[in-house]
């Protein structure tokens, strides 16, 4: 039997080196990042969806996304960005349901679906268990400033736009604590999947 565990964090939390750390334990990772990014691609029915939406100014003479006039749009405008977030919706999903299914397939012991909103976008429902990657809030907020060249209170305004840290901590099932080393991070992550019986099983 395949456990599906959803891994998420909020920004500047270190999900991706959590993510990165069951790639290299050998374990599959389903990135909805990556799907966001699949779904778009020229020919797609999410490109189609989003074209009717915007208009043919997003789109490239070649037929591709043109990312950065969309992304001007979306930026300046709060309502189109949440009107580009439920078109692409059902198709990020059926993206990663359908990735997610061919791991299950191979009968793998672990499948790792990492997605930034994960209760937002209610995957929670569909996993089998949940972690969270948590730093304290000053640790974020430092982070942050310091890998997008932020001022505080621009990072604090996208720190805001998530559910917060201490709110998904409450709803998960393990946390790994990201305050200190890499290496920390990844005896913690390696405990779990010990205690899960997952490293003698990996296949």
């Amino acid at each position: 039997m395949t456990v599906i565990l959803g891994l998420t964090g909020s920004i500047a939390t270190g999900k991706s080196t959590v993510s990165q750390l069951f790639k290299d334990f050998g374990f599959p990772v389903v990135d909805a990042d990556l799907g966001a990014r699949a779904v778009v691609e020229k020919g797609t029915a999410g490109l189609r969806a989003i074209k009717t939406y915007f208009g043919d100014e997003i789109i490239h003479s070649d037929g591709s996304l043109n990312r950065q006039k969309l992304g001007k749009i979306v930026f300046e405008d709060g309502e189109k960005r949440k009107q580009l977030n439920e078109l692409l919706k059902p198709y990020i999903r059926k993206w990663i349901m359908d990735e997610t299914q061919k791991q299950v397939a191979k009968g793998v012991s672990l499948v790792v679906l990492d997605i930034p909103l994960l209760y937002e976008g209610e995957y929670d429902k569909v996993v089998d268990m949940v972690m969270v990657v948590a730093v304290s809030p000053a640790t974020q907020l430092k982070r942050l400033q310091k890998r997008n060249q932020l001022s505080k209170e621009e990072a604090l305004l996208r720190i805001h736009s998530q559910k917060s840290i201490v709110e998904k901590e409450q709803l998960a099932d393990i946390v790994i604590d990201n305050n200190g080393s890499k290496e920390s991070t990844k005896q913690q992550v390696e405990k779990w999947l010990g205690q899960m019986g997952f490293l003698s099983i990996k296949g």
